[in-house]
């Protein structure tokens, strides 16, 4: 399957938005804010792409049946195969940051409202969302370093290149 300019602009553009939030920028600030907005537009591009967009790029080729999920995490271990689209724990991965994504924009917003305003609770949650995030987002990158050199299955270059 080849990724679409599209697809690898909004992943790279989102994975440097999460690191510069995560790690450079201070929370609460206005550019942390700004990034924050910007990554939440890059998800709202990517999921209209993957409703109306080009084919390979549609979320209805995600695979999210548990059955296939656990039969795919067996074959990490053994005899991995290339898969057309997304594997069965890639299309989860996608659901699970797309979701961790969702919540840190909704809560960083709830922050700016009145009825919210200073909120430790509020902060608590997501600072906690972050850290899943990044979470998620280093096990996603050590699948794909596990599958590119165990199984020799070329993802990086797929997703550098399409």
């Amino acid at each position: 399957m080849r990724h679409d300019l599209l697809v690898r602009c909004t992943h790279w553009w989102v994975a440097l938005g999460v690191v510069c939030n995560y790690w450079l920028l201070e929370p609460g600030e206005d550019f942390h804010e700004w990034v924050g907005w910007s990554i939440g537009v890059l998800l709202v591009v990517r999921i209209g792409w993957g409703l109306w967009g080009a084919t390979e790029a549609r979320l209805s080729r995600l695979v999210l049946t548990p059955r296939v999920l656990l039969a795919d995490l067996r074959g990490l271990m053994t005899r991995y195969e290339a898969h057309q689209g997304h594997s069965a724990a890639g299309s989860w991965m996608i659901v699970v940051m797309f979701g961790l994504i969702t919540a840190l924009i909704l809560t960083g917003w709830m922050q700016d409202l009145d009825a919210f305003w200073g909120e430790e609770w509020l902060q608590d949650i997501h600072a906690w969302l972050g850290h899943c995030l990044i979470a998620a987002a280093t096990l996603h990158v050590l699948a794909v370093l596990f599958i590119q050199f165990r199984h020799n299955v070329p993802l990086i270059r797929k997703i550098w290149f399409g």
